[in-house]
């Protein structure tokens, strides 16, 4: 088993394991009658629901306007993440003035955002992307902050021995020193886009993974509302893979 483990065919094998006895036992508790299809309906009626949706074409125009708020909004709050985290993590002064305000913001729940994003932005794309960028933000904001501040000073010192000071300093020794904790900020800033998507498209949305979900509740197809929870799931998982494809060349490259 250890050996199967060691390659990623392996652990991709394995860890489809469970999916699978999960659907297996979601098919054996339809079919017994256990659940009325209301309340859970069977694997082929979610699938039928998916088909449908994917022949009139909606269900692909849903999945790219959510992957695109989705990256839209990770990259800004990404950016914004890594930069002020930076500052923070690095200066002293704005730390003290900063790092009180900030903590306070991130203690704001999501939902709490979205009247105050209608009434500055109004209900088009821009409150959807920034209640997105403000999910975003905070995990690689905390983690690139807390990275930073414990970086060896050795190292720093080796650093500025070589004559690097300021953003060259930065750039060449401090980052690549917290490259693990960059990617998993950044893992779990994507994880919150996602979390904070469903929030967004609640904000007057026609269209997307979180008003499919909303709109599958009101006219109680729970077919739907499962193959949606199973996309964002599907799609959340995928884009994850990605970024850690993306996590493993950074980090042979300048760990």
């Amino acid at each position: 088993m250890k050996g199967a483990l060691s390659t990623g065919a392996g652990r991709a094998v394995v860890g489809l394991l469970l999916p699978v006895v999960l659907v297996i036992a979601w098919w054996a508790a339809t079919a017994a009658g256990l659940f009325s299809p209301v309340q859970l309906p069977s694997p082929s009626s979610v699938v039928s629901a998916g088909i449908d949706l994917a022949t009139d074409g909606s269900l692909w125009h849903h999945i790219a306007i959510s992957v695109q708020r989705v990256l839209l909004g990770f990259v800004m709050g990404g950016v914004l993440g890594l930069v002020i985290g930076s500052i923070l993590g690095l200066s002293a002064w704005a730390d003290a003035l900063l790092a009180p305000l900030i903590g306070a913001i991130r203690a704001v729940p999501s939902l709490a955002w979205v009247p105050l994003l209608i009434l500055w932005m109004g209900i088009g794309e821009d409150s959807k992307v920034t209640l997105i960028v403000i999910g975003a933000f905070f995990p690689i904001f905390t983690n690139v902050y807390a990275a930073l501040k414990h970086v060896d000073p050795h190292l720093v010192e080796a650093g500025r021995a070589f004559g690097y000071h300021g953003l060259r300093l930065l750039r060449t020794v401090q980052l690549p020193a917290v490259v693990p904790s960059v990617f998993s900020g950044l893992r779990l800033a994507l994880a919150q886009a996602w979390l904070f998507l469903v929030a967004a498209e609640l904000i007057a949305s026609s269209m997307g993974l979180g008003f499919l979900l909303t709109d599958s509740q009101n006219n109680g197809r729970t077919d739907r509302l499962i193959l949606t929870i199973i996309l964002l799931a599907v799609i959340g998982k995928l884009t994850d893979a990605i970024l850690g494809l993306v996590e493993q060349r950074a980090i042979r490259r300048w760990s």
